[in-house]
């Protein structure tokens, strides 16, 4: 197995370094992989159906009395319990900007919000998702300021182009210039800087980055994470007279990352954060073989658009347009996250009219908008920012008294499809927009990232407040999700076509021969849910109401933003 594991690192290196490949990389990376590789670990399946994942914040929950990774800890107890399987903790490391994505040591947690300690008491009640923010790293990291000062380690690990250089294609989700000047000890130097002046991008045609990185790797699997986040991963290999985005080199890191882990723990998973279009990023499975888990980009602003419009047709032709991923691969589903509602993945699928649309509305709801420079020196908006919650207060009519309904609406939806269901806290919380949180830091995803104290959520949630209502609701519906064998990740989708009222589709488990009808009504108004196909029989229960249905006649009336989840009821 040792010699396979050596082989197999330098094909991968091989691939990314071409004639610059040296067998010395390799016997490092592989030097540094063989201690972790134990007996071979009893695999289990990577999922199944009771698989959940809530996303929050080191300091989402904060107290008074003690640190935020406590309070987290309280919080979950007290109201989380089991409910979820997996929760991803965000970049709780020291870090000088951009809410922990500009990290100043990879290998501490941020003294502010507690230690180590705290990470693994989570971990022994949850499985762990942490960051790995690979492509970049705070201009305060002991790299960059060696870097600075023409010293090791970091003299070379940072990207100054030539002035010739081509990087007029290069595609990037931000306004602000691509290269900072910085001073250094021999002059100032333009340094390439994907995402801000903060946040200084790694150089990765430099082996010694790679080597770098795995050691941060190695050490986050030694911790006990489950699943790995690759941050922006796909912005991470840069050559001049490019997009300098999803290149091959790019793909093959996450391919060698890929077999490290497997190596050392067949059950870790990683996880690709790639917020493009679906047919780039779905590139990320591979053949099988990169990413075992990637974001279902595409659906928060389809759902959104849908709930805001009143018309699933555009997301019911998405969804019947799905193909299935590769074995041992999955969809991470989500609706909102700790970003914006992010509205590439919406290229080719929305009108430039609808967009607009969709703006005006998330504008009127109390949103705001970001902007990214394209390649003609042009901006367009990337991504909207407001709370999922409020991004439903109302439709393309204005703002109703169906909030609640509608939000219920989309969390059901999102549920149901095929792939492991993500929940944002902000979600579970029903978080209006944070204008209190936005007014203080000056940043637009701010609205989307409040913090709580621990008894204000304690108010909120056993007082007769639309938060506690909403939690609850979703907890119960979370459980009964988790009972049934038809939306393991990996069941069937069949999507059904009941008109543009209704997002509707089958999930099936034929090793269990489990099937669970889900019917949702996107509008305003009650519909009749006709069964022309009759893929309605027998007597049925909906697993959501506890309703059964003996004689349906192969018609259904479903209220408005109702969602049934119908299931055969076996004599």
């Amino acid at each position: 197995m040792p010699d396979a594991l050596l082989n197999k690192i330098a094909q991968h290196l091989q691939r990314i370094y071409k004639t610059n490949f040296s067998e010395q990389t390799a016997n490092e990376i592989y030097r540094l992989v063989l201690p972790l590789i134990k007996a071979k670990s009893k695999e289990k399946s990577f999922w199944d159906e009771k698989d959940i994942i809530l996303i929050t914040y080191g300091n989402s929950v904060i107290s008074q009395k003690e640190h935020p990774l406590k309070a987290l800890q309280w919080f979950l107890h007290k109201y989380i319990g089991k409910t979820f399987s997996c929760i991803h903790i965000l970049p709780f490391f020291p870090y000088s900007s951009d809410d922990g994505f500009s990290v100043t040591d990879y290998m501490s947690v941020n003294p502010e919000l507690g230690d180590w300690a705290d990470i693994q008491k989570i971990g022994k009640d949850y499985d762990l998702m942490i960051d790995l923010v690979i492509n970049h790293i705070s201009k305060s990291h002991i790299w960059f300021k060696n870097f600075l000062e023409n010293k090791e380690p970091g003299k070379n690990f940072f990207i100054q182009p030539d002035p010739d250089d081509d990087l007029s294609s290069v595609i990037r989700p931000r306004s602000t210039p691509l290269l900072t000047t910085f001073k250094a000890i021999d002059g100032n130097r333009k340094i390439w800087t994907t995402f801000s002046d903060d946040q200084v991008d790694l150089n990765f045609n430099n082996p010694e980055v790679l080597i770098e990185i795995v050691k941060v790797f190695l050490f986050y699997i030694k911790q006990g994470v489950r699943i790995l986040r690759l941050d922006a991963i796909a912005f991470l290999w840069k050559q001049p007279g490019t997009t300098c985005l999803h290149l091959p080199e790019t793909h093959e890191i996450v391919k060698l990352l890929r077999t490290i882990g497997t190596f050392i723990n067949p059950n870790l998973l990683l996880l690709t954060e790639t917020n493009v279009p679906h047919h780039e990023n779905i590139s990320y499975f591979g053949k099988g073989d990169e990413a075992h888990l990637i974001y279902q980009f595409s659906l928060p602003p389809l759902l959104l658009y849908t709930l805001f419009s009143g018309n699933a047709g555009i997301l019911n032709h998405w969804l019947a347009s799905l193909t299935d991923p590769p074995e041992n691969c999955a969809f991470l589903n989500f609706t909102a996250s700790h970003d914006g509602i992010g509205v590439r993945p919406l290229e080719g699928l929305l009108s430039e009219t609808e967009l607009e649309r969709l703006y005006d509305g998330m504008m009127k709801f109390g949103g705001r908008l970001s902007y990214r420079k394209n390649k003609d020196g042009t901006e367009s908006v990337y991504e909207i920012n407001i709370t999922y919650y409020d991004a439903l207060k109302g439709t393309a009519d204005g703002i109703d008294n169906q909030q609640i309904e509608r939000f219920l609406c989309s969390q059901i939806i999102m549920l149901a499809l095929k792939g492991i269901p993500a929940v944002y806290i902000h979600s579970m919380l029903a978080t209006p927009n944070d204008y209190e949180g936005l007014q203080t830091t000056g940043r637009l995803r701010s609205i989307n990232r409040k913090k709580y104290l621990d008894k204000e959520l304690d108010g909120m949630l056993t007082e007769n407040t639309a938060n506690r209502l909403i939690f609850y609701e979703l907890k119960r519906i979370i459980n009964i999700r988790k009972k049934q064998s038809a939306f393991h990740p990996d069941s069937v989708q069949q999507f059904i076509e009941a008109g543009n009222q209704f997002v509707s589709f089958k999930r099936i488990n034929h090793n269990t021969n489990e099937e669970i009808l889900c019917i949702s009504n996107i509008t305003s108004k009650a519909q009749e849910f006709c069964d022309t196909f009759n893929h309605l029989s027998d007597a049925y229960i909906d697993l959501l109401s506890g309703l059964k249905y003996t004689d349906i006649s192969r018609k259904i009336s479903v209220k408005p933003y109702q969602t049934l989840w119908l299931k055969r009821i076996v004599k």
